[in-house]
Parts: C-alpha cells; sequence; structure tokens
C-alpha cells in the first residue's frame, strides 16, 4: 500500500453483552488517531450476518469476539467460513471472563487463515462473564481503564503490522491436543448450566422486539417470550438488553463455586489476571 494512502480498515466484532463492542469502539478511535478509515460492523445480530461480507474494499480486517466455552461462538465460526481472504492482513481480539481461554485463539487463527487472511495478532481482554447475569460473579466491573489501555496499545500494534512498518506475523499460538468432537462436547456444557432459557414466564412487557430483533440465531419469539432451544446459543444478550427487565433465566449462583473447583482458580487469583496482546 502507499504510504500516502489513507488505509481503510473494516473492524468486525460480535458482542451479545456488550463487552466486545466496548473494546473495538476503543480500537477504532485509536486507529482513527492513526489516520485510518474504519468501517464498524457489528456481525451480532442474524440480520447482519444475513448480508455477509465483502472484504475487497478493505485493506485488512479485525475481528472480535468473545469465548463461549473455550471458543469464539458457533455463529461466529460459520459465518467466518464464508469470508475470502484473498490474501489480506487480519488481527483478532477475544473477550473473556477469567476462566480457560485456550484454545480460542488458535482455533480462530486456524479458522481465519483457511479462508485466506494472514493473521499478523491476536489479543485477549478480561470482561464480565455472561452468566453473572444468572449470578455469577467474575470479573465484575470489566472491561475497565486497564483493559482499555491495552485496546490502545494492541491498535498501535496492529496498525504497524498492517502498514508494513512491522512485517511479521503472529507468531506460535498455544495449541490444543483435543479432538473437535471433544470441544462440541465442551460447548453444549453451557446447557447444563442455563437450565431455564431467556423467558418472560408470562410477565407483560412493551413489546418494543429488541429481543428478537438482536438475537443472533432468531431463537427468540418476543410475542411469546419464549426461546427456541435448538437455535439458543445462551449469549444472554436478550436479557442483558431488554429494556423492562422481564426477561429472565434461571439461579446460576449455585455453579459458581463449582465452576471455581473445576478450573481451580479462586476470585482473588482470577482478578490477577491482564488482558495481553499476542504478536
Amino acid at each position: 500500500m502507499n504510504e500516502n494512502t489513507q488505509m481503510k480498515i473494516g473492524l468486525l466484532y460480535f458482542s451479545a453483552t456488550g463487552n466486545t463492542e466496548k473494546i473495538a469502539r476503543v480500537i477504532e478511535d485509536s486507529l482513527k488517531n492513526l489516520g485510518c478509515m474504519v468501517d464498524i460492523v457489528d456481525i451480532t445480530p442474524l440480520v447482519s450476518r444475513k448480508a455477509g461480507l465483502d472484504c475487497s474494499p478493505y485493506d485488512a480486517l479485525i475481528l472480535g469476539a468473545p469465548v463461549h466455552s473455550w471458543r469464539i461462538p458457533r455463529v461466529v465460526r460459520e459465518w467466518i467460513l464464508n469470508l475470502s481472504g484473498e490474501g489480506k492482513k487480519c488481527a483478532l481480539f477475544l473477550t473473556y471472563g477469567g476462566f480457560q481461554i485456550h484454545p480460542a485463539h488458535y482455533t480462530t487463527q486456524q479458522l481465519v487463515q483457511s479462508r485466506g487472511f494472514k493473521v499478523v495478532s491476536s489479543a485477549e481482554f478480561l470482561a464480565f462473564h455472561t452468566f453473572n447475569i444468572g449470578g455469577w460473579k467474575a470479573m465484575e466491573g470489566r472491561p475497565d481503564d486497564s483493559d482499555f489501555k491495552v485496546a490502545r496499545e494492541y491498535a498501535e500494534k496492529v496498525y504497524s503490522r498492517f502498514s508494513g512498518e512491522d512485517p511479521n506475523l503472529v507468531g506460535e499460538l498455544e495449541k490444543t491436543t483435543h479432538p473437535e468432537e471433544l470441544l462440541d462436547q465442551i460447548e453444549e456444557f453451557r446447557f447444563r448450566i442455563v437450565t431455564q432459557l431467556p423467558t418472560r414466564n408470562g410477565a407483560d412487557c412493551c413489546m418494543c422486539l429488541a429481543c428478537e430483533k438482536f438475537c443472533p440465531t432468531g431463537a427468540i419469539n418476543a410475542t411469546t417470550g419464549e426461546t427456541n432451544q435448538g437455535r439458543c446459543i445462551t449469549c444472554l444478550g436478550c436479557v442483558y438488553r431488554c429494556p423492562d427487565g422481564v426477561l429472565v433465566v434461571n439461579d446460576m449462583s449455585p455453579s459458581w463455586e463449582y465452576k471455581l473447583k473445576g478450573e481451580q482458580i479462586s476470585v482473588a487469583e482470577m482478578k490477577k489476571k491482564r488482558s495481553r496482546i499476542y504478536l
């Protein structure tokens, strides 16, 4: 790319409960301050992903997503398969609630590379866990200023690699020996914690239809206030965004201590974690 040409970057993010969007906005502002043109695209709603994405207008892309059970959400993985990188540079960033994150970086890198992109960097940002909505207490108050600082540093590093000033690609990311079948089983574990999918339980609401319009999979019916079990991915975006606060899930607090024990981590140890960049 000519040094006098303004770089155009596509910044794509999936964000059910706003965490990934917060990081994406900081990255957007930082890149604009560096002189880039940035198209920011929310791929969370089903209608947005159905529209597809033409990557050809962009010099490079950034993809942000949360980690759901060791991988980015299945709907995002499936959407990526429709992209065509054609050798373009791409950077990744993930948000997570303090528990296991690997092999999400590696599996996302492999998926994106399979579509013809060159991955120059990845990053992970701490954020309140989605299941806090149901009673967990993971990474409360995150992302915060410390995470936003790392996001600004990430934008600068990514810009350097996109521009060619730093010609390197991302280094080796933590791999996994787990077969896809096991990772799929781990993904299904979410439904052993969220035993009651989002529901109004017959309560009245203003019928704004926000839950139905926003749902990443078209799982919730705003009229009935009930969720299709075969489509729901338990992102809980509908519960988080309901202006009336009438959408609810089961009390997940009993599984909180079980989760800490299973991950062999304490709340104090979780709080010591920091957002980080992979170069």
